[in-house]
């Protein structure tokens, strides 16, 4: 088998992108790797990003580009002139488009992964440029791919209603949080707390700032806790776009004391955020998955999330689900939460279930399966 895999995705800088998409590329390739060590991969990445940086087996080549394909103007061309030019030349046998798209003129069969459809359904909150181009080639990938991945069954939902793609095509293939994202030790955790001068109490945001996150009605709920409980609301994240309304709200409301913008969160501080946290909030109006509040469960610290797209079936029934445009009823969960101890070490050990639930080695033999599967078809 010889599968060719576009992880242009796969970034390598301190920003946004440093997300879930690029998380999914990163585990499943090295859970790829620990279960197949026979077959060859060509992984095609982003310039400056090689196989040192990744670490895979020696049947994984990884071949970086001379372009910056982190930059959607530069991989879209890469990914419907260039790819199938390579595709030819490398004599790979399938190609895995890692993010809704696939070359249209591929001469190889494809595998496509679709994580969700938001350019549809909040196509507002997209630029342009990049909403034309995912609405016209998402649905003409995954017409031509012999097998659509998607990473919940909302998106599969979505997938077959939205796009009118045959529910036998599509396959699921959960997200999961990676190994690091664990109850800490109590000394480390003191320590962490000690030396970036963090409260006993808070509640915590952690995603990027832009519209769909829903973050002006977490500050419209948390303007009302504040009048009841002397907890700040930390928000880390890194700027995405459209964000000006939530620094408007937090004027209006009069929350610039109380509301600490924390910025983007290194990787090896994120679970010491996470398990510092009293309470983590995630009122997001939309996610294909929504890894936060599986991270924050991993790291022990009750959640609270919306009661839209694919919260619910992320959470199950290890945390507090609200609806996603009820400022009064966000409030009343942060209010419980705060206000009762035995509830938090209930939704802390219900958390931890339901966390280790999802696993990255799932994800990656499902889409081996998936890979045979289509091979085998001829």
């Amino acid at each position: 088998m010889h599968v060719a895999i576009n992880a242009h995705l796969l970034a390598h800088t301190r920003s946004f992108r440093r997300a879930g998409i690029s998380h999914y590329v990163e585990q499943t390739l090295l859970q790829l790797g620990a279960l197949d060590r026979e077959s060859r991969y060509d992984v095609y990445t982003t310039r400056g990003l090689d196989a040192t940086a990744l670490g895979l087996p020696p049947n994984f080549r990884v071949i970086p580009s001379r372009l910056p394909t982190i930059n959607p103007r530069v991989r879209i061309p890469w990914e419907q002139f260039l790819a199938p030019l390579l595709l030819r030349r490398s004599g790979a046998r399938l190609f895995h488009g890692v993010h809704s798209v696939v070359p249209l003129a591929s001469p190889v069969p494809s595998v496509v992964t679709v994580h969700d459809l938001a350019f549809i359904r909040f196509a507002q909150t997209f630029r342009a440029y990049n909403r034309a181009y995912l609405d016209f080639a998402t649905r003409l990938s995954v017409r031509r791919a012999s097998r659509i991945l998607v990473v919940s069954e909302h998106t599969r939902r979505e997938v077959v209603g939205l796009l009118g793609v045959p529910p036998e095509r599509v396959i699921v293939t959960p997200n999961a949080a990676r190994a690091h994202f664990q109850v800490p030790e109590p000394g480390t955790l003191e320590a962490f707390r000690a030396r970036k001068g963090l409260p006993e109490r808070f509640v915590l945001y952690v995603g990027t700032l832009e519209p769909r996150k829903n973050l002006t009605t977490l500050l419209e709920a948390y303007a009302e806790v504040a009048r009841r409980h002397d907890v700040p609301l930390l928000v880390g994240g890194g700027k995405g776009w459209l964000y000006d309304a939530v620094f408007q709200r937090l004027e209006q409301l009069g929350l610039r004391e109380r509301v600490q913008f924390v910025g983007y969160i290194e990787e090896e501080e994120l679970p010491l955020w996470y398990a510092a946290a009293t309470v983590f909030v995630f009122p997001s109006i939309y996610e294909g998955f929504g890894m936060p509040p599986l991270e924050a469960m991993a790291c022990g610290t009750p959640v609270i999330v919306s009661s839209s797209s694919s919260l619910p079936e992320v959470v199950g029934d290890a945390g507090l689900l609200v609806p996603p445009h009820s400022p009064a009823a966000f409030a009343e969960a942060i209010d419980r939460v705060l206000g009762d101890a035995g509830l938090r070490q209930e939704l802390r050990e219900r958390g931890l279930r339901q966390a280790r639930s999802f696993s990255w080695r799932t994800t990656a033999e499902r889409t081996l399966a998936a890979y045979r599967a289509v091979l085998a078809e001829g």
